[in-house]
């Protein structure tokens, strides 16, 4: 096997036209001057990606409802592709993650953090841990001219056509370990048991449309749940230039949570990347997402993530604002007022040393998070909490 520069290669995405620096999670897109740490390799017909990131930690989330943990939150991704003759090409993809045993069926202690069950209650202020399986899919397109194609994506789980890259495989979010505060409004149905999706592209324009299953993963995260279709999404994505990728994408998501309630998702992103002085990188992402549902009505949230990557270090940040009722936070009051909660994180990462393959760094970030005054008493005040990592990932060959 041979090694490559991932930029060189003739190889594409899930559309064979597209470039593989603009492939992200599912079918999304990202900028094609994107410069995610990956390991290409290539052998007869074949391209191989690999990709992944683990963080061996320590994590204090402050206040009343806070708590501490040793994890290591981890996923690792691998493709495999080859085209048939000139005009198709065939993809598999295959994204695991083992934070069943590392973070536990609880998860890892996140405040303020929705989405998921756990011995048959819902976790609330925890980080559900991700599946075994986060995707297995196959794809094949075809391109009808130099500038127009189409392809089939089907996964099992895999990823529909809704929201914006999965914040574990965007570039800007590479050195955070968490999920935003907007996970369940923006990118949550990254891990569906049953996905089909049809893809039309024209030059730098891609307009998708899936059938997909709406049930969240249940608890066993080393099984594969019943194969269903019974949501749908739509996506149209627009990368105007190598540095800037756009999309806007709504979907109904058949009950979610397994409590009946039908979620209609909106979205919409803007994501970055740039190469400024003497080969820094610089990433960033805005994400706007909204839940709709006959139970609690419409709830926004918003997000600002950035990454600054230098020759030995990067500096990133994350802010965000996310409704939330005082329900989906298991406080048992006679409301349903949506509140803001605001979190703003700040981090430095430093390398320590790199191989060829790997790399390993340290990083430490912080967490301050503005909360409205109804809910101080549950929480606490001056909330502030901190992480310190390690973190391996691919080394950087591109």
């Amino acid at each position: 096997m041979k090694i490559l520069n991932l930029k060189s290669s003739t190889f594409g995405g899930i559309f064979l036209l597209d470039p593989s620096t603009q492939e992200s999670s599912g079918t999304s897109w990202q900028p094609a001057a994107s410069n995610f740490p990956a390991l290409s390799f290539s052998s007869a017909n074949w391209n191989y990606k690999l990709s992944g990131s683990i963080f061996l930690r320590y994590n204090h989330q402050a206040g009343l409802r806070g708590g501490n943990k040793f994890d290591a939150p981890n996923w690792f991704l691998g493709s495999a592709q080859t085209n048939i003759g000139i005009n198709s090409q065939i993809m598999f993809r295959t994204m695991l993650s083992f934070d069943r045993l590392t973070e536990g069926g609880g998860g890892y202690p996140l405040l303020f953090q929705t989405g998921g069950t756990y011995n048959g209650l819902p976790l609330i202020d925890h980080r559900v841990p991700q599946n075994l399986f986060e995707e297995l899919s196959a794809s094949y397109s075809y391109r009808f001219t130099h500038q127009f194609g189409a392809y089939l994506y089907l996964g099992y789980p895999g990823e529909p056509a809704l929201g914006p890259p999965n914040f574990l495989l965007r570039q800007s979010a590479m050195y955070l370990p968490d999920a935003p505060l907007g996970n369940q409004m923006q990118d949550a149905v990254h891990t569906s048991f049953g996905v089909t999706t049809l893809g039309l592209v024209y030059h730098n324009i891609k307009v998708e449309g899936s059938i997909f299953n709406g049930s969240e993963p249940d608890e066993n995260k080393f099984n594969f749940d019943r194969l269903q279709f019974n949501s749908y999404s739509g996506r149209v994505s627009f990368n105007p230039t190598k540095t800037l990728s756009l999309q806007i994408s709504n979907g109904l998501i058949k009950n979610p949570e397994g409590n009946g309630i039908n979620v209609t998702r909106t979205t919409a992103s803007a994501l970055y990347t740039t190469t400024l002085f003497n080969n820094t990188n610089w990433a960033s992402s805005f994400i706007w997402g909204e839940n709709n549902d006959n139970a609690a009505g419409r709830r926004e949230s918003f997000l600002y993530e950035s990454t600054l990557n230098l020759k030995e270090f990067a500096l990133y940040a994350r802010l965000e604002f996310a409704q939330r009722t005082p329900g989906e936070l298991g406080i048992k009051i006679n409301s349903t007022e949506k509140d803001y909660v605001g979190a703003f994180t700040l981090g430095i990462n430093k390398d320590l040393f790199k191989t060829s393959l790997l790399n390993v760094s340290l990083g430490v970030q912080g967490t301050y998070y503005g909360i409205p005054n109804t809910l101080k008493q549950y929480y606490g005040s001056n909330l502030a909490s901190y992480e310190i990592y390690f973190s391996i990932q691919p080394s950087d060959l591109l």
